[in-house]
């Protein structure tokens, strides 16, 4: 294939060389003789500085948004977007994968990973070698890796299909982020299935506004420069889900639990263990029973049945692999250590995800014999969007007995700036509260604090293994701190639920 081919006509500005081209790469470190190298500025870093090392490698053209350099000049194609053009290049160099393995893309505030999660669980029950990828891991096939970005560059996401299709995969799921549909990294791709979870507060110091966050959302819905999808499953609960569904030009399968939902719930019974309903679908009635934790899963669980309908899939298929898919890490994730009181670790960083989290705990607390607390410790996000720390504040004050503000991750941001932003809101409510920037010594002062009966909440970080603090990533699991600190306080972790080392 040439360079003219790949990149098609009404991409380029200056003029297409006609080379044939032996590979695409936007990281200069893995070039190598004959390749195209694209070249577009990044979160940390602007691939334009290493031009110099991909042309050393072996680059045989650069393709960049920017005029081109004079020294440059014979090897260098602009054009209007880089990873626009990146986007197609790559689909055309492969051979149009995403026409072949049927697309099922979500999007949403909250939920996505538990969704994503819960559609490749009837993927697997229905016998399909299948793709995964998204915020905790990418998986391809037999393959697995942890993830770098919810969404992967758009080269990337092409060869993870490629790669699926040689293992004779036919499916794949993928979350889909705001920011990877503002930086065009699904561009040009067709999907057969399309998911809506929800809208709140989150990302606003990257989009602005709520409707500008909104805006980018309904991109997938419009084929976000490529074909429309075959089928959108919407939760019509949501209002821009409503919204979604009055203006969509395909096939929609609503969800939810509100009145007319084509895919709902009835008798909803969330414990401990797990959540049990009766699911209602235009393809019968059936019992649901999930190990997925807190009633806001249901919604999550309701998307996934109604992505399995669009692949025609029966609903015994379904009822199978929404049981069999296991708690989600980070995600109401419990550290059992046989202690008298729970804890559980969640991914909780918007103001909408806390109260969730918050109101199944009390619903839990409220299927108690004895009375019980919540105590929730929780920081917020540095360098990110300030706008949802004193409703978090607020919202954890109102639904916790017990607060503890700490860090999340700071990343160049003071964290008791950050704090500060939190206790405005937590103010405005008459709250038990502590503040303790030291995120492992929030931990440690939590469960020293907790009572038998009560629940700890471990809320911000869930999945992640590390803390970002200034440029630093640093080690930092609240689930391996949470277990140090009960081991340190007499609770035999391996001797299984229930039994404590000191009786």
């Amino acid at each position: 294939m040439t360079l003219a081919e790949m990149l098609g006509e009404g991409m380029a500005v200056t003029p297409v060389p006609r080379k044939t081209i032996s590979g695409l790469e936007y990281d200069s470190r893995k070039v190598e003789a004959g390749n195209v190298f694209f070249a577009f500025p990044g979160e940390k870093a602007d691939g334009h500085d290493f031009v110099p090392q991909a042309l050393d490698a072996g680059a045989s053209s650069v393709v960049s948004e920017r005029q081109p350099p004079r020294q440059w000049r014979d090897l260098w194609v602009q054009v209007l977007h880089g990873r626009e053009a990146l986007a197609r290049s790559a689909l055309r160099f492969y051979g149009r994968p995403d026409r072949r393995v049927k697309l099922t893309g979500v999007t949403g505030t909250n939920g996505k990973t538990t969704t994503a999660h819960l559609i490749d669980g009837i993927f697997e029950a229905a016998g399909i070698t299948a793709a995964r990828l998204g915020t905790i891991e990418h998986k391809v096939g037999r393959r697995r890796w942890k993830a770098i970005n919810t969404t992967p560059e758009s080269l990337d996401l092409v060869r993870f299909l490629a790669e699926l299709e040689q293992q004779s995969g036919t499916h794949a799921t993928l979350e889909v982020s705001s920011h990877a549909l503002e930086l065009k990294r699904i561009y040009g791709m067709d999907f057969h299935t399309v998911v809506f979870t929800n809208l709140s507060r989150d990302h606003l110091d990257f989009h602005g506004t709520m409707e500008t966050y909104g805006r980018a959302k309904q991109r997938l819905f419009e084929g976000a420069g490529g074909a429309l999808p075959r089928f959108g499953v919407i939760n019509q609960d949501d209002p821009l889900g409503r919204d979604l569904l009055k203006r969509a030009g395909f096939e929609t399968l609503s969800f939810g639990l509100t009145r007319g939902a084509a895919v709902s719930a009835d008798r909803v019974d969330a414990l401990p263990g797990g959540l049990s309903f009766l699911a209602r679908t235009p393809s019968g009635n059936f019992e649901v029973s999930s190990q997925l934790r807190g009633p806001f899963n249901v919604h999550n669980i309701l998307g996934a049945i109604a992505v399995g309908l669009t692949y025609q899939f029966d609903v015994e298929v379904i009822r199978r692999g929404i049981a069999a898919c296991p708690t989600v890490p980070g995600r109401f994730e419990p550290v059992d250590a046989g202690q008298p009181f729970s804890v559980v670790v969640d991914y909780a960083h918007t103001d909408a995800a806390l109260r969730n989290l918050l109101e199944a705990a009390r619903r839990l607390l409220d299927r108690q014999r004895e009375p019980g607390r919540i105590v929730t410790v929780f920081g917020c996000g540095g360098d990110r969007d300030r706008t949802k720390r004193p409703a978090m504040g607020e919202i954890a004050a109102r639904l916790s007995d017990r607060v503890i503000v700490t860090s999340d991750n700071p990343r160049g941001e003071d964290p008791r700036n950050i704090i500060d932003d939190i206790l405005a809101g937590l103010k405005r409510v008459d709250a038990s509260f502590q503040v303790e920037p030291d995120r492992a010594k929030a931990i440690r002062q939590a469960l020293l604090e907790a009572r038998e009966g009560d629940i700890v909440l471990l809320a911000g970080k869930g999945h992640e293994t590390y803390q970002v603090i200034g440029a630093k990533a640093v080690p930092f699991d609240d689930r391996e701190v949470a277990r140090r600190v009960l081991r340190e306080l007499g609770y035999a972790l391996d001797d299984g639920p229930g039994k404590a080392a000191n009786g």
